[in-house]
């Protein structure tokens, strides 16, 4: 499962830096962007095997980025994980029915990061009963 190619959306440096690294030393290839823009150019340009996707990014935010992943073709089916320092009960629940294939707070728990990863990756490639 190594050498899987992860995009990372997040306008913070330090967050970015963190995921990235810890990523990369579980095996992990990785692509950035902080924008949505650029992260919605990036995923097309080369669709990566799952998209870690922060919810508050300047300009497009986290949640039109996700609806025009899954409205675009190229990206529609590409897992795609909250992650987000929003951390009410409801938020889970909202991100999930809106259609995110995972939620993640922060901070990121660097321990857990690469299992949880692993474990979306590995979600997706089950059959959908949907």
């Amino acid at each position: 499962m190594a050498d899987q190619l992860i995009l990372i959306i997040e306008d913070n440096e330090r967050n970015l830096k963190l995921v990235r690294d810890v990523l990369q030393f579980s095996g992990f290839r990785t692509a950035e962007a902080r924008t949505a823009e650029d992260g919605l150019a990036l995923a097309s340009a080369s669709p990566p095997d799952l998209v870690l996707l922060d919810l508050q990014l300047p300009g497009i935010d986290g949640m039109e980025a996700f609806r025009q992943l899954r409205g675009s073709p190229p990206t529609a089916a590409i897992p795609v994980v909250a992650v987000t320092a929003l951390a009410m009960k409801d938020d889970r629940e909202r991100v999930l029915r809106a259609g995110f294939d995972g939620y993640l707070e922060k901070p990121i728990s660097v321990r857990a990061l690469p299992d949880q990863v692993r474990a979306f990756l590995t979600a997706a490639e089950l059959p959908d009963d949907r």
